[in-house]
């Protein structure tokens, strides 16, 4: 229980991020991919020998294929926008007391990443909805959970740039503003479980796309939690302490590569 303290400083992050590939592999221990399904059999017919072809699917609506490839390069942008601005947030964290002494106002970058991020989340994510599309955001939040629940995480990024830059900046030192971040994001990471995945039904292959989205989004939720515990617990004066202040950034950077590499 004390080798953490055996360790010297300088090999804490590895260890952190060791830890992390652990976590890792044990989490993700293959790549799944989509199951391929086979025309069902047609009935015999008439004059229909059992050499026959099955018949081919009529082609889709190429106007309804073009918009169904518009939403979903739009879905994966959103995420992977995402993604870059936690990885770049990781990373400065990481970095934080050498960048530190080239420049302290450094410090401020990583709330400047949420903050970005819940802007765009806020007022940019959704095509349909202005200023982009014809809808309302009154009209989207009222109307389309999806849109509401991309809200929802913008305002949680929001709320958590806000608190941290402002406890970066010494404004903030009360004991509660510690916590923000661990219980805001562990709302936020469990709200993922009930994320509403808008998709055409009617695509191929529709149904394995969807537990595809699920089984991402179910990594995007577990990485998030140790992400939220780990930042608690990195406030928290224990003799784990420092690898915490390790391991939150670590699997912050993780987050973003799960959210980088996202696919429909």
């Amino acid at each position: 229980m004390h080798f953490v303290f055996l360790v010297p400083q300088r090999f804490r992050v590895p260890l952190a991020i060791g830890v992390f590939f652990i976590f890792f592999l044990l989490l993700f221990p293959g790549v799944t991919t989509a199951q391929q399904h086979s025309a069902p059999d047609m009935p015999d017919m008439p004059g229909m020998d059992h050499g026959s072809m099955p018949m081919s699917p009529a082609p889709e609506n190429p106007a309804v294929v073009s918009e169904r490839l518009k939403g979903k390069l739009q879905s994966e942008f959103n995420h992977h926008l995402a993604g870059m601005f936690l990885i770049i947030a990781g990373a400065f964290i990481l970095g934080e007391d050498r960048l530190a002494k080239l420049w302290p106002g450094l410090q401020y970058v990583w709330p400047a990443c949420f903050l970005a991020g819940g802007i765009f989340l806020l007022f940019l994510s959704d095509m349909d909805v202005w200023p982009f599309g014809p809808l309302t955001p009154w009209y989207a939040v009222t109307h389309d959970v999806e849109d509401l629940q991309h809200k929802i995480f913008g305002l949680i990024l929001l709320v958590l740039g806000i608190i941290e830059l402002q406890r970066a900046r010494g404004r903030l030192k009360s004991a509660w503003s510690a916590w923000v971040f661990p219980v805001v994001g562990m709302s936020g990471a469990i709200l993922l479980l009930f994320h509403v995945h808008g998709g055409d039904m009617s695509a191929p292959h529709a149904m394995e796309s969807m537990e595809h989205i699920k089984r991402q989004h179910l990594g995007f939720t577990m990485t998030g939690f140790g992400v939220s515990l780990s930042k608690g617990l990195a406030e928290t004066r224990t003799r784990w302490q420092q690898l915490f202040l390790s391991l939150w950034p670590t699997l912050l950077v993780a987050l973003g590569l799960l959210l980088m590499f996202y696919t429909e």
